[in-house]
Parts: structure tokens; sequence; C-alpha cells
């Protein structure tokens, strides 16, 4: 008859349950971090090994603990129950480091594996109770309760050892430890509220298992065992984790390299010490569109970067450091197998283990876009922006190779320089805007007329070109390039809805005759250009030596005129204009001269081509009007007549901004009233309507007259006539010259008459210098007239004692 029965607990063997279960805690954070960083099969024996470890480690605790329980019997263990708990406490343990190992722990996951892992504790101890050879019966509640501790024991130590994993931190082993000493608790905890669930009873089939341990001989194998195990373990880990550290940092360097190899924008190919492709990044099949695995254990001569002569020579070279191992950098093209030609730059960096080179790595980048913007600086650096022609710098280049080509061969070059005329007219009505466009225009029109020739066109700056030509002795290709040039310049520009007409300056030195070097004979096609515009404008000229003379002259003139007016040598003279029928005065013509210091009175002709070059004409221009206005206003308080004066406005002050503003200072400093002043303009002043008409408005609000200088010669469209405030036409002298022989310039200047009558403009006509001439004009109804038939200009002073003081009355004389 079974009876219950009573033991007592060992203190010391309870406590030794505690600190083992601490210790396979510890254990088992450790394990859990070594396994976690492990791969491949190295990663299986830690798992396996840890579970062993630490289900002994569990299972010992249990079983101690077991063992501290000391009942008044005798009892023995089923030895194929015990191996079957311990066998349990593996697979628990060979749970929890499965599920820590993974990268992220979901809850769902933790609740599993925390389920699967009480089951297996209580699995445990509940069989290592009944392999005790004794009679056993359960308090159900407290069997429960052990349960619910053996799962949140569980729950706890799995998040444990996941969170502890990879903490390698300095205080590690002190989170670690505080872990253990709570998960020990837990595990303790179930334990003994397992014990305190049973209730043991003397029976008389304990001695009847075949296979008996004896319960010292248990305890003494376990304590040794476990120990052993876990004093193994431990130093295991301990040695492990100084070779992880080591690897940690190995592991995490070569993480660094990798990364560095797959995400390169570079292309690595590696290859080894035959020149044989081992690796390559994701780059290079992106960069050159090639397939990885085509050319992994080839040679990198199979990729085919030398697809031209010239870069077969430089990837030879590469083909040969393979074997030579010497580091070099070059750069290449490589035409992609959907035909797109990329630039490369290659760069062969040698790779040493030991002291010794083992191989190479091919470092490829991509400068196609780096190329091309280096080829458009270049180009950027010799070429025009505007359009596109060689620049100064290329042309001085070209200039210095075609001497070296000459002297080698004794052929003779030429070198053009060419001027736009009236180009600063066109840009100061037009704006810059279309004076790009009207350039852009020149220069294509140059370019079309030297095709057949072997010439370079460069554009220096503004309006001025120059082109090296290969010719003759003589220069003859030259000159015919130059005509045709003068001819192409010739027909409109059409620009803002009207066409515009300019002509073309062109002086030409030949090599070697006129200089040896760029600078001479630059600068003599300068000069004989400069010759061209004194003459008139549109034409072309070789350099000649008396040029030189002419030049130094006119520098000198440059300099003088500069103080012309400071010094008081500017003086102004009066042409008459008179009524033809009734010889009556009707207003004077104000034109400047120059009584130079050494050379006497000097012309227009001479000094105006160089006040408009050097920006003087502005000063001289208002001096002008100035001095005519003054003077005006002095024969009217005088005595009269009061006729007006006409005054030549230059193209400088028609455009200034404030010409109005200025007419108006003048005309109150001199007290002119504004209907005596007759401002005299030329078409070409009106290429910009919109402009033009603005200013006239203004200028005709004031009460100044506005008469349309040199009518004819210009390519103004007639429009202009009915659209501008414009009183008078005067006809230019270019056709009043031959009128009594040429029949056309007669009907012209009849046409001119007739069309200024009918819109009821005044018409003057300039340059009369015979009777015939008159006669003709007359006939046509032109009774203004102007010219050395009636008066050349004169001093004011001639002007008043010829003309003014014989009609005015005595009170005036």
């Amino acid at each position: 008859m079974d009876h219950q029965i009573h033991g007592t607990y060992d203190t010391f063997l309870v406590i030794l349950s505690y600190l083992i279960a601490v210790t396979a805690s510890y254990s088992a954070l450790d394990l859990a971090g070594r396994v976690n960083v492990s791969r491949g099969k190295h990663r299986l024996l830690w798992l396996v090994f840890g579970a062993m470890s630490m289900g002994l480690g569990i299972w010992s605790m249990h079983f101690v603990g077991m063992l501290a329980l000391a009942l008044p019997v005798k009892v023995l263990y089923d030895l194929s129950l015990v191996i079957l708990s311990v066998l349990f406490a593996i697979f628990v343990s060979g749970i929890a480091l499965l599920t820590v190992s993974r990268n992220k722990l979901e809850v769902k996951e933790l609740a599993i594996a925390g389920v699967l892992m009480a089951g297996g504790i209580s699995g445990m101890h509940y069989t290592g109770m009944a392999a005790m050879m004794i009679g056993i019966t359960y308090d159900k509640g407290l069997v429960i309760l052990s349960v619910v501790i053996a799962a949140t024991a569980s729950f706890a130590a799995l998040w444990l050892l996941f969170y502890f994993r990879k903490d390698q931190s300095r205080f590690a082993y002190l989170y670690k430890l505080g872990s253990s000493l709570i998960m020990g608790a837990a595990i303790a905890g179930m334990h003994y509220t397992g014990m305190v669930a049973a209730h043991f009873h003397a029976s008389e089939h304990q001695y009847g298992v075949e296979v008996q341990i004896e319960t010292e001989t248990l305890a003494y194998i376990i304590v040794l065992a476990t120990f052993l195990l876990l004093g193994i373990t431990l130093a295991g880990v301990f040695i492990n984790k100084r070779l992880s550290q080591k690897d940690l940092v190995i592991q995490e360097n070569e993480s660094w390299y990798r990364s560095l190899y797959k995400n390169n924008e570079y292309g690595i190919i590696s290859l080894d010490k035959a020149g044989t492709i081992i690796n390559m990044n994701p780059a290079v099949p992106k960069m050159i569109g090639i397939q990885a695995e085509d050319y992994l254990n080839k040679h990198f001569s199979a990729i085919g970067l030398d697809m031209s002569a010239k870069d077969k020579t430089k990837t030879d070279a590469v083909d040969e450091q393979s074997s030579r191992l010497l580091p070099k950098d070059f750069e290449t093209s490589f035409v992609q197998p959907n035909g797109n030609l990329v630039e490369l730059s290659v760069m062969n960096i040698p790779v040493e283990i030991d002291g010794k080179i083992v191989g190479n790595h091919i470092f490829i980048k991509d400068i196609t876009e780096e190329s091309k913007a280096k080829k458009k600086n270049k180009h950027l650096a010799y070429h025009d922006e505007l359009t596109g022609l060689p620049n100064r710098r290329k042309l001085n280049e070209r200039l210095d190779q075609s001497i070296e080509q000459s002297n080698r061969d004794s052929s003779t070059f030429a070198v053009m320089v060419l001027d736009i005329d009236r180009f600063k007219m066109i840009n100061d009505s037009l704006g810059h805007t279309y004076g790009d466009i009207f350039l852009q225009g020149v220069s294509d029109r140059i370019v079309k007329s030297a095709e057949g020739f072997e010439t370079t066109i460069a554009r220096m700056g503004g309006d001025e070109f120059t082109i090296l030509c290969n010719t003759g002795p003589e220069g003859e290709e030259a000159a015919e390039l130059a005509e045709r040039i003068i001819e192409a310049l010739k027909k409109p520009f059409h620009l803002k809805d009207n066409d515009f007409y300019i002509s073309a300056s062109i002086g030409t030195a030949l090599f070697p005759v006129h200089g040896r070097d760029a600078v001479e004979l630059l600068k003599k096609a300068d000069t004989a250009m400069y010759k061209v515009k004194k003459q008139g404008k549109n034409g072309h000229q070789f350099y000649s030596p008396d040029l030189d003379v002419q030049l130094l002259e006119n520098i000198g003139l440059e300099s003088d005129l500069r103080k012309a007016i400071e010094r008081n040598e500017l003086v102004v003279y009066y042409q008459p204009q008179f009524h033809a029928q009734s010889n009556r005065m009707i207003g004077v013509e104000a034109l400047v001269r120059w009584n130079h210091p050494t050379r006497g009175m000097l012309s227009p002709g001479v000094f105006i081509p160089i006040a408009e070059e050097t920006g003087l004409i502005y000063e001289i221009g208002t001096w002008v009007l100035s001095e005519a206005c003054r003077q005006m206003k002095k024969w009217h308080d005088e005595g009269g007549p009061l006729i007006p004066v006409s005054v030549n406005l230059s193209s400088h002050q028609f455009h200034q901004p404030n010409l109005v503003e200025y007419i108006v200072k003048i005309l109150e400093e001199t007290k002119l009233e504004p209907q005596y002043l007759e401002l005299e303009i030329t078409e070409s002043m009106m290429m910009d309507p919109a402009v033009s008409i603005s200013i006239l408005e203004e200028l005709n609000k004031i009460g100044t007259r506005i008469s349309l200088d040199d009518f004819g010669t210009g390519y103004s469209s007639l429009s202009y006539l009915k659209k501008f405030p414009i009183h008078k036409l005067k006809i230019d002298r270019s056709f009043i010259t031959d009128i009594s022989e040429n029949h056309n310039d007669k009907a012209i200047v009849a046409t001119i008459i007739s069309m200024a009558q009918h819109l009821k403009l005044d018409v003057i006509a300039e340059g009369i210098e015979t009777k015939d001439q008159l006669d003709i004009l007359t006939e046509n109804d032109c009774h203004e007239i102007q010219g050395y038939y009636f008066s050349s200009p004169l001093s004011a002073s001639e002007v008043e004692k010829t003309f003014f003081v014989p009609n005015r009355l005595p009170s005036y004389q």
C-alpha cells in the first residue's frame, strides 16, 4: 500500500542548481552571438554544439535541483527517461538558437518559438521527474503555473538572446551577466514550482526497472559532466570571442571593400597573374554593354577595348602588363554592341599579397561626357562663339604654321583684313541682338565666297574678319576672293522686316613680299584696309610702302585732333543756300574745317573719318552744333536775315539716349529759336523705323526742322518718307555732277523732285557748279539751290561781309 512521503531540500544543491542555470544562460547568450555571425558549415556546427552545450546546462540545473530534494527513501532513476529528458533539453536549446539567429524576429515567430521552447522545457522537467522510480502525483494548479512560468521564461530568454547576440561593446559582459541572473531565476522558478506540485509516494514497483542509476552516482556524474562541459564551452566561447572580434573586424573590412567593389561607379575588372578575368563589378557591363558571365575565366583581351589601331597599341600594352604587372593608365574608346561609342579612361592597378603580385585590378571610367566637354572647351578656346569661325588665337596659330610652311616650300600666301562698312550704324540702330544676327549672316556669305580657295577665315572681334589665303606670287587668288566677298556682301540683308545694305573694305598683305612675320603682315593688311576706307570704302587694295607714310600721317593727325577743340583750331564755315529765281538767301549749311597749326586749313574729308574711327566725332559734332546756333543767333540779333542754319547730325549724336534734351539745352544756351535750326540726317540713321520715328517726332515737337541729306544714295525704303516727320529732301551731288550729260541722272533727279512735291516736302539740290545744271533743275521745279555756282563755303565774317551787311538797314551797319 502506497503512502505519501515528504522530503527536504539541500540548500547547497539548490544554490548550485541556480548557479548552473545562470552559467547555462550566460553560455547561451554568447553561443547565440556565435551562431549568428557564423556562415555555412561553421554555422551548423555551432548550432549543434551550442544546442548540446546549452541543453545539457539546462538539464543539469533541473536534475541538480531534483537531487537537492532529500527523500526518506532511496530513489533510483530510469536511465531511458533520463536520456529522453536530455534530448528534450537539447531540442529546446536548438529551437532557441535557431530562432535568435534570424536577422529579424517578428512577434509571431517569437510567440511560436516561445511555445515550443516552453513545451520542451516542461517536457524535459516532467520526463525527468518521471524517471524517478517512485510514485508521484501532481497538483494540477501548480503544474499549470509551472508551465506558465516555463513559457514566460522562454519568451524572456529568446528576447534576451536575440537582443544581446551581436553586442560587442565593452559593457556587454555586464549586460549578459545581469540577463543570465534573470534567466537563471526564471528557469529555477519553473523547476521548483514543478517540484512543489509533485507529491511522492512509496511504491513497490520502483525497483522493477532493469537499468537503474544510483542517486549519488547520478549526482556526481551530472555535476562533473556539467561543469566540465560548461567549462569547455565557456573556454571555447572565450577563445572564439577573441577570434570572432578579429573575424568581425575582417568581415566588416571585407564588407567595406565588397561594397566599394560592388557599388563603385568605376568599372573594375579583376585579373589573375595570367590576365584571366576572375571577376568584374556591376558597373562594367552597364558601362560597356556586355554580359559579365560571357567573359569570366577568359583573357582580358577578349573584351576588345582595342577598337582602333591607336588604341590597340595601348590595349596590347595592358595585355603585356597582365604578365609584367606594371601600373599603367591610358584613354581609349569602345564601341558597344548597340553601336554607341564610349570614351574610356583605363587604369591598371597591381594586386599584391604577401609581397607578391598575384593579379591586377583594371579600373574603367566612362569619360564620354567629360571628353565631349573637353572638346567643346577646346573648340571654344579657338573659335568665335557667335559665328563658329576660328578666333584670334586660332588665326595666330594658323598664321605661324603658314609662315613655316611657306618658308619650307617658298610659297606665297595672303593675309586679308576685312572690315564691314556701316556695321556700327546697324548695330546702334537695331541693337546688339540684330547686330549678332547680321554678323552671322556676314560670316556665312564670306565662307560661301571662299569655297574653292585654300583659306582660313577668322573673326577677330566686332565686324573685323581676317582671312589667310594661299595665292600666287602676285596675289591673284586673293584679289579674286576679295572681289567675290565684296559682291556677296552687296546684296541686302533682311533684318527686322527691312532690307539693309552694307559694303566691305578689304586690305591685303602678301608673304614674304610685304612681311615675314605675323605682326608685320597683319599690320600692313590693316593699313591697306584703312586706305580703302579713306578712299570711300567698298573695295580692296594690296599693301604698298607709300601707305605707311599715310598711316603715320593719320596717327599724327589723330593725336593733333584730340587737342584741336581745346586749342580752338576748329572753325565753322557756312555755305549759303539760295532761291534760284529770286537769288534770295534762304539759309546756310554749317561745315566744319580744321585750321591745323602746321598743315593749314583741312577739309572734313581729311579728319572726319579719323574722328569716326576714334569716337571723337561726338565731341566735334556737339561743338559744331553749338557754334552754328550761337553764330546764327548773333546774325539774327545784328539785323538778320532771319534764316535757318542747317547742321549735320552724326550717327553717334542721333542715337544718343538724350538727343532731344541735348538739342534743347544747346538752343537754350544759345537762345536760338528752334524753327531756325535745321537738322540734317542720313537715310542710314533710320534703319530701325520704330526708334527713328520716335526720335524725329520728339525733335519735330520742339520746333526744329528735319532734312534728309544725300537722298537717293542710300537703300532705305521710300515708305520712310510718308512715315517720318521730314520737312526737306536734299538731292545728293552725285546725281547733279553729270546731270547735263547723263539721262539716267536727269530722270532720277526729276523723279525725286516730283515725288517730294507730291509729298509736300521741300527739296534742295547741292553741288550746283554750272549754268546747265541750274537750268535743268529749275526746269524741273527745283528752286532751292546750294553749290559753288552761287558760293563756296565761307567763314562767318565773309558770309556777313558778302551777303548780310549790304542788305541790312543803315541802323544795323
